[in-house]
């Protein structure tokens, strides 16, 4: 049977359906977005040395959701398509493979968490408070990140089958939970003992195994598409090839970042902690701008798969067009918001003390000047899950690690030394311009060897 006759994806207009499978996602991201501004902002009520803490620990955080979306990338990419080519059967053994690539990224993390956290941390800071409060919140969450690996492979599953709505709700109830439980650990209230640090880890790592449990429930549920019978199965280790051949270079461009954090992490600190807080803080609102158009990509990515799968040249080129359009919208948007409110942006992190004159003083022109990248950043962001979709994930590492470890990370130390710290800032919108003509190029490239032939 070819499902190109029942599922949405291949026969719904295309804006529609764009919408109705980003927006959701969209929606979710938003409130992870929130999560993450709302978790620092009550962990630097806390302490700001625990908010230059959990700074430093984001490296390997990034890391955790490199792998847990890179190989869900991956997986979606090959599950989509074979539902596309009406192959059911290995569309299901693609989704069971996948949960078992969970269990194992939870327990490589699991022994880092265990033995290379607190080397890791001492390697970014030589504050001892910092080193103690990042290295308690990063081994909780590497220990105990299985909800983590499983929340984010079944929300793929159902993604990749057009069930976007209820990934939507596993995404926000466990960030709303986490939200919630945020102040009550890390102070204590309602009779919850006071945890700090510890507290922020806990109610971040609760958020994600309830949004699991809920993801396991929909896809027995509700994704009639897949089957999950274990019964028989066997891991098949061409399956695991494709997944890893669209996903390990999604998983290397994400580490990529990590990398680039760190590194700025370590050059930061030798100016400051008020310079390390300011670029936590700017990673932290900067989400605001990258989540939701990430929602649109994991929204946009199914439907090209699909239609590629199908052989559906003007649908492909349809939903390009549009997610291009609509993730320049929002990433313009908020550059503006960053150009006439960065005060108002930073005080949200502020504390009581002289440090606010510090922060106000290096964060107005660090945001200004930063989140100039944003301008650009839509479209490259559309152009690396394109690549993606199409089976050519190693063009999105390519652009990825020009504009973050040739470009950002040296433009950043050479600014350093001729400038000065307010220097650094520049080396984002320099290394996003290099990134739009290395994307435009590279789309370009696509259309010809790939979708003009279809």
């Amino acid at each position: 049977m070819v499902e190109t006759k029942e599922n949405k994806m291949g026969v719904m207009s295309e804006g529609k359906l764009l919408l109705s499978m980003s927006l959701p996602l969209m929606i979710s991201m938003i409130i992870q977005a929130l999560y993450n501004i709302v978790d620092s902002i009550f962990v630097a009520q806390f302490s700001q040395d625990a908010l230059t803490g959990v700074t430093v620990a984001f490296p390997m955080q990034n890391l955790m959701i490199a792998v847990g979306s890179g190989t869900g990338v991956g997986i979606s990419a090959f599950l989509s398509k074979s539902l596309g080519e009406g192959k059911r059967e290995l569309a299901s053994k693609v989704a069971k493979t996948g949960l078992l690539l969970a269990v194992f990224s939870w327990l490589l993390f699991t022994f880092i968490g265990v033995f290379l956290v607190r080397p890791f941390i001492a390697s970014q800071t030589g504050v001892q408070a910092v080193i103690d409060y990042g290295s308690e919140y990063l081994s909780l969450c590497s220990v105990l990140s299985f909800g983590l690996f499983f929340q984010m492979t079944l929300e793929r599953l159902l993604q990749s089958t057009g069930k976007t709505l209820f990934t939507m709700i596993t995404q926000a109830t466990g960030a709303v939970i986490n939200i919630i439980l945020d102040p009550i650990m890390i102070f204590g209230y309602f009779g919850v003992p006071a945890m700090g640090i510890a507290g922020a880890a806990v109610a971040t790592v609760i958020g994600q195994c309830i949004a699991a449990t809920l993801g396991i429930i929909f896809n027995l549920k509700i994704n009639k598409e897949l089957e999950f019978s274990f019964r028989g199965f066997r891991p098949d280790f061409g399956i695991i090839k494709r997944i890893y051949a669209v996903g390990f270079p999604s998983i290397v461009m994400m580490a990529i970042s990590s990398v680039m954090t760190f590194a700025m992490n370590k050059l930061l600190d030798g100016f400051s902690t008020v310079a390390t807080n300011v670029f936590g803080i700017y990673f932290k609102l900067q989400s605001f701008a990258v989540m939701p158009v990430v929602g649109l990509n994991n929204g946009m990515v199914p439907i090209i798969s699909y239609n590629y799968g199908a052989r559906r040249k003007d649908r492909i080129m349809k939903t390009i067009r549009y997610s291009i359009v609509f993730a320049l919208s929002i990433t313009i948007a908020c550059m503006l918001v960053f150009q006439f409110f960065p005060e108002q942006l930073l005080m949200m992190f502020a504390t009581e003390g002289e440090s606010n004159a510090a922060l106000l003083e290096m964060g107005v022109p660090a945001l200004r000047i930063i989140s100039l990248n944003f301008i650009f950043a839509g479209f490259c962001i559309v152009s690396g899950s394109v690549f993606q979709a199409l089976g050519n994930g190693v063009l999105s590492l390519i652009v990825s690690v020009a504009r973050q470890l040739v470009v950002l990370v040296p433009a950043a130390y050479i600014l350093a030394y001729l400038g000065g710290v307010n220097a650094v800032w520049w080396s984002f919108p320099l290394a996003e311009c290099m990134s739009v003509i290395c994307s435009a190029v590279f789309l370009i490239r696509c259309y010809k060897r790939i979708i003009s032939k279809i």
